[in-house]
């Protein structure tokens, strides 16, 4: 009997650059996700998306909805609807944890990033407060004023001075 080695490290799928822009992050969490065979093999093949997404706790349960996995290509008549809602797997400290926040008001959970560790697929998620119009446009000009810095002082050091 031949095995399979095993797979090792992190290979990311998809991440939602958005999110960092439109939310500030306070805390970030790891958890595992329910998901079907054909799931698995459309995610193995790069494909997802986590634009809309978003998470909620209802009735002591994680779940992660509106994150969009396309149908797998070789799939037949077991293959998932896209949009569903899937399960997240997160310990019941921290569910509790994040219930009582998202209650408190301001806070909302926001798939970061969706991945592979060890093989098995993971989502960040992060407890995080929606931004003002004025922060994002700050943090755009804090960013761009940083890089015509590094950009002035590389091109000092290029000329020799």
């Amino acid at each position: 009997m031949k095995t399979v080695p095993r797979e090792r490290g992190q290979k990311v799928v998809a991440t939602n650059r958005k999110a960092r822009h439109d939310y500030t992050i306070e805390d970030t969490y790891e958890a595992g996700l329910v998901l079907t065979g054909t799931e698995v093999k459309s995610l193995r093949a790069g494909r997802a998306s986590l634009v809309d997404g978003y998470a909620f706790i209802d009735a002591g349960e994680a779940w992660l909805d509106a994150v969009h996995i396309p149908e797998y290509n070789e799939g037949t008549w077991t293959n998932h609807p896209p949009r569903r809602k899937r399960k997240l797997l997160l310990h019941k400290q921290q569910i509790l944890k994040l219930s009582s926040k998202v209650k408190e008001g301001g806070y909302t959970l926001v798939p970061l990033q969706l991945y592979f560790s060890d093989g098995r697929a993971k989502v960040e998620i992060a407890l995080a407060k929606g931004k003002r119009e004025y922060d994002k446009r700050q943090a755009l000009r804090e960013r761009q004023d940083k890089r015509e810095a590094e950009r002035a002082i590389s091109s000092r050091k290029y000329m020799g001075e």
